[in-house]
């Protein structure tokens, strides 16, 4: 399921979309704030433009919404259920929850939206092997 070769394997990992061999992002630490979104253009194993238009991420916006409510949803059920947190708990748990994990969401909308245009090439994959 998480194996090279597979969506989640590069939306999980952020490598490239075509071959898997190399991360999209000039740092793979998501908690350097300067350089979170900052992305190579092209892969250096099989030449993937990961920009493939101007704008193209903004449409990952509309997909940070989405995985935003999964980690807020997750804080919720966690301080509900395990903790039994009051309502201004469970606002601050939510809160926190997003401002800590906001780089990591950012970057898993920017993988999610280019893994819905792009798909995995085994034969782009063995071009280093």
């Amino acid at each position: 399921m998480f194996k090279k070769g597979s969506k989640l394997y590069s939306i999980f990992t952020g490598s490239c979309p075509k071959c898997h061999e190399e991360s999209m992002y000039k740092n793979k630490n998501p908690y350097i704030l300067s350089e979170a979104l900052s992305m190579h253009e092209t892969c250096s194993n099989c030449g993937t433009k990961y920009k493939i238009e101007p704008s193209f991420f903004y449409g990952a916006m509309y997909v940070s919404y989405a995985v935003g409510i999964a980690f807020a949803v997750a804080a919720f059920v966690i301080s509900y259920v395990i903790f039994n947190a009051s309502i201004h708990e469970l606002f601050f748990s939510i809160i926190a929850t997003l401002v800590v994990f906001m780089p990591i969401i950012m970057r898993l909308s920017r993988n999610i939206w280019i893994n819905f245009f792009m798909h995995y090439d085994k034969k782009l994959a063995k071009k280093t092997h």
